[in-house]
């Protein structure tokens, strides 16, 4: 008995440790020799690829006006450009603005869509009445720079790469929040894609915000999933294409502050998580491969992190009576664990200490990833969104 506790104490606290230490120590090693693909395009190459830019609104007046004109002032050759928004039945100015910007720009078109379909759908229905041979995905609150849409684009010369995600940066950070440890997370991200893309093409799942894929290898999302940056991006790599991250597609995005407000997008994400692990849970079996390597040391271990921090303090319980390192470590974790309830309180007085907030949004996260896999297990009846509340105070 004892000995089993002991196992699955050392067991799951490593394979935490792995998932967000260890790993990304692995990707700066082995990366660091290594350069981003160099086989692409320059901006006057005559053969730059024809792109189509598609976009699931729903109800986004605030931010569709500047993410038309963001798209429109670019380097890239704008009669290579077509630009789709589908409108989740929109309620409020979101269509009018579009309509407008219609008459100026002729590469836009919208697609209304009478009742509400989700995401998901939406980019299904796009992909299929775009015309070119690229698409860019992207969201109704991520703007692009003038230089973007070329840097997504550049490295389809190389016919292996088949998906590009973007290079998201965050602003709107205020500490009275959670967009500073967001904002850090995300840019973490940003790099550990970068270095999985670079060792093996394996970036494991684009941010949705932005992102482009040879049309040829668009795979439809299924009803009812969330997550189709993920599901489109891993199907890429079971058809044995590479994903990259290219650090020049700059875009701009701003991020939650309201912890209620990320909690129940990464409740969402969740969801999306699990059911993509059911998809491509074959790709685990990859053995010895980058691919393999990646998606379970960056993802999975990430899902079931929950569960390991439970089987830990569990275990930890059995053990505390079997010397003072024992109790230490459970003490820790206690401590640890209460560091969300004592964030709240502080936060109430204005006081917001960075170091107590990142353990806090470290436990918040993983309790959401938990409700996530239990509402996957009930079953997902529609993926129909709400977006997250835009400029968050």
């Amino acid at each position: 008995m004892i000995l089993t506790c002991q196992l699955i104490l050392f067991v799951s606290l490593f394979l935490i440790f792995h998932a967000y230490v260890l790993f990304p120590i692995i990707l700066k090693i082995l990366s660091s020799n290594k350069k981003q693909n160099q086989l692409s395009y320059s901006i006057n190459d005559d053969e730059l690829p024809t792109v189509s830019i598609l976009l699931a609104a729903y109800n986004e007046e605030e931010v569709i006006e500047k993410k038309i004109k963001t798209t429109f002032e670019t380097t890239y050759p704008p009669e290579k450009i077509e630009f789709l928004i589908g409108s989740d039945a929109s309620t409020d100015k979101t269509n009018g603005i579009i309509k407008a910007h219609c008459e100026k720009y002729g590469q836009l078109k919208l697609v209304e869509f009478p009742g509400r379909s989700g995401k998901a759908k939406i980019i299904n229905e796009l992909a299929k009445r775009a015309v070119n041979e690229m698409l860019i995905l992207t969201d109704a609150n991520v703007f692009f720079t003038k230089d973007t849409i070329f840097h997504l684009l550049k490295h389809y010369k190389n016919t292996d790469i088949k998906l590009v995600g973007g290079n998201i940066i965050n602003y709107g950070v205020s500490k009275d929040g959670i967009s500073f440890q967001e904002k850090a997370y995300i840019s973490r991200e940003n790099r550990i894609k970068y270095e999985e893309g670079v060792i093996w093409g394996t970036m494991i799942g684009a941010f949705g915000g932005c992102y482009s894929i040879s049309k040829e290898y668009f795979a439809p999302v299924p009803p009812n999933f969330y997550m189709d940056d993920f599901y489109i991006t891993m199907n890429v790599l079971e058809n044995k294409k590479k994903c990259i991250n290219e650090p020049d597609a700059i875009c701009y995005e701003d991020v939650s502050n309201k912890i209620s407000e990320e909690f129940r997008r990464k409740i969402r994400i969740s969801i999306g998580n699990y059911q993509n692990l059911k998809r491509y849970r074959n790709l685990v079996f990859s053995l010895f491969t980058g691919l393999s390597f990646c998606f379970i040391s960056h993802k999975i271990l990430r899902w079931f992190c929950p569960f390991l921090l439970i089987f830990s303090l569990i275990a930890n319980i059995f053990l505390f009576q079997e010397g003072i390192f024992f109790k230490a470590t459970l003490i820790s974790q206690l401590i640890l664990i209460l560091i969300p309830l004592l964030d709240a309180v502080l936060r109430k007085l204005k006081l917001n200490l960075n170091l107590l907030r990142f353990i806090s949004h470290f436990y918040l996260m993983n309790l959401a990833l938990l409700i996530g896999f239990f509402r996957f297990i009930i079953g997902v009846k529609t993926n129909i969104w709400q977006p997250t509340q835009r400029f968050q105070k």
